[in-house]
């Protein structure tokens, strides 16, 4: 597990390209590997396992000062890739593409397998503090809260698949689902946002190997960006906007965590105020 202190919005301000990559900016896939990185921000924690040699368990490490990685944690899993399954205590839940899973507060040992090795799981993981224990659950993409949004005429027409929210599956504050754009369509959350009630990240997915997302951030009077590829993900602190535009249509997973569950509890910034 690595570790990565976040910046606060002065320092962000006279920062360079490869200063904002370096904090704001996160790459986890990698075969036969499952890769964490630790954040200050909520202190949460991102991470993926891509099995393809055997099961790949998920264990706290000396960073957490806990007995096992769900001690005093929640965890939030989308696989992105082939079919695999997720161990939780013993029990087995088979994940395919775009399901996804809610693992509670108290589970012990946790293990991620792939069911082709050629065509291996690609879990993405997100992790935040919990003082209370919800069951573990699964969310398949049918069973999804799925709200239509935007149009094609703003170049936004996409749908939202919620799995964990104050509606659907129950976390302590653990927040998670992910964006379909259509095709033709290459704009996220503009109008954009902030709230200042909560962190995300964004995980970015479904790119070509020669496409981009141009993942916009800072406050809405001081923007920069970041060019973003296929599976990287972006840290958003809450000064922080979080809206991007492909060079073509994608998909990307979103995270919350903080004080509240409210998918509506959000500060707008209108078109006209962005600089």
């Amino acid at each position: 597990m690595n570790v990565r202190y976040t910046v606060g919005e002065n320092e962000y301000k006279r920062m360079t390209t490869q200063e904002l990559r370096d904090a704001f900016l996160v790459d986890l896939f990698e075969e036969g590997r499952l890769n964490l990185l630790y954040v200050e921000v909520e202190r949460v924690i991102v991470g993926a396992a891509v099995p393809t040699l055997g099961s790949l368990p998920l264990q706290a490490g000396k960073e957490l000062a806990s007995d096992y990685f769900c001690q005093r944690r929640e965890v939030g899993v989308l696989n992105i890739g082939g079919n695999g399954t997720v161990t939780v205590d013993g029990k087995t839940y088979e994940m395919g593409n775009l399901d996804g899973l809610y693992i509670g507060r108290g589970s012990k040992d946790i293990s991620f397998a792939s069911a082709d090795a050629a065509i291996p799981a690609r879990f993405y993981i997100v992790s935040y503090p919990a003082h209370t224990a919800y069951p573990t659950a699964l969310a398949k993409k049918a069973d999804a809260n799925a709200i239509e949004m935007g149009s094609d005429e703003s170049a936004n027409k996409r749908t939202i698949y919620q799995y964990i929210h104050e509606k659907g599956i129950k976390s302590c504050q653990l927040v998670m689902g992910f964006t379909v754009l259509e095709p033709g369509n290459v704009w996220n959350t503009m109008p954009c946002h902030t709230h200042e009630r909560r962190t995300e990240v964004y995980m970015y997915f479904g790119l070509e190997e020669n496409s981009k997302v141009f993942h916009f951030m800072g406050p809405g009077d001081e923007t920069r960006h970041l060019a973003v590829a296929n599976e990287q993900a972006v840290i958003s602190p809450m000064w922080s906007i979080h809206s991007g535009c492909g060079t073509r249509a994608y998909s990307f997973c979103w995270a919350m965590g903080g004080e509240n569950q409210r998918f509506d509890d959000m500060d707008h910034i209108a078109v006209k105020d962005l600089k």
